[in-house]
């Protein structure tokens, strides 16, 4: 099932869901996570999911208490949320800015807070936090995104030392940097600032501009995320994996 029309979580939750997790998805747009929850259920997989704002504590608590009323423990934490908002710090809003920083960084912030004494009692847990390429280019397609950037090399710093602080406990830290990325959230707001034309035009710029000759897809980035909650990664902790189809590498500078 490969293509443009799976978002990041989506297709986490259903790999994830194949390879025998029983998945609690949480979304701020209840149709999203019910069209996830639908799936992994036709497959024959367990899916819960509740609509949470991930930039609410009390919302991110309530979702956290329903899981263990559920399953009774919480093994992988998937931070996935995050999007991104043009200009530089005059252009910006210090509004757009704060909001920024709530919805990249304090999700991953929130979700770990609430999940973390959880994984401490267990003595067991494996966290991936999902990062941007962006976060150290800090130009998409020669656009400014200040905060996004800024959120997004953010991510490394906390991955590296919320891992450190509980690598005593059991509990694992990453971080999955992505590249360039064909998701239904990049195609729409493309199109949608855009234009069809022109957001076709830059499409086929952003393929043509990675090495590896396209753009990733959501599967690249479930699947990174797959082996760093696995068991199979359980001596890899603090660090990062960059699924960018050589991207970083290639660029000057």
């Amino acid at each position: 099932a490969i293509g443009a029309g799976w978002g990041n979580g989506k297709a986490t939750a259903v790999l994830l869901a194949r390879q025998g997790a029983k998945v609690f998805g949480t979304d701020i747009n209840p149709a999203a996570v019910e069209e996830t929850r639908a799936i992994i259920a036709k497959e024959g997989g367990v899916c819960f999911t509740t609509t949470c704002d991930m930039t609410d504590s009390d919302s991110v608590k309530k979702s956290v208490d329903a899981c263990i009323e559920r399953f009774g423990r919480i093994d992988i934490l998937i931070n996935n949320v995050g999007g991104s908002a043009p200009g530089d710090p005059v252009s910006m809003s210090e509004e757009v800015w704060d909001r920024q920083l709530d919805h990249n960084l304090k999700t991953a912030f929130l979700g770990c807070k609430h999940v973390l004494p959880v994984m401490e009692k267990q003595g067991s847990g494996a966290i991936v936090n999902i990062s941007s390429v962006a976060g150290f280019a800090h130009q998409v397609d020669g656009r400014v995104h200040v905060a996004y950037s800024t959120t997004k090399s953010g991510l490394v710093g906390f991955t590296r030392s919320t891992a450190i602080a509980y690598v005593k406990k059991g509990i694992r830290c990453n971080l999955v940097i992505v590249g360039t990325m064909h998701t239904p959230l990049v195609e729409e707001r493309l199109v949608k600032q855009l234009g069809p034309e022109a957001g076709a035009n830059l499409v086929a710029k952003r393929h043509a501009a990675v090495p590896i000759g396209r753009m990733g897809d959501a599967w690249d980035t479930a699947h990174a995320v797959l082996f760093l909650a696995s068991d199979e990664a359980r001596y890899i902790t603090a660090t990062h994996l960059v699924v960018d189809g050589g991207l970083t590498a290639a660029r000057p500078g």
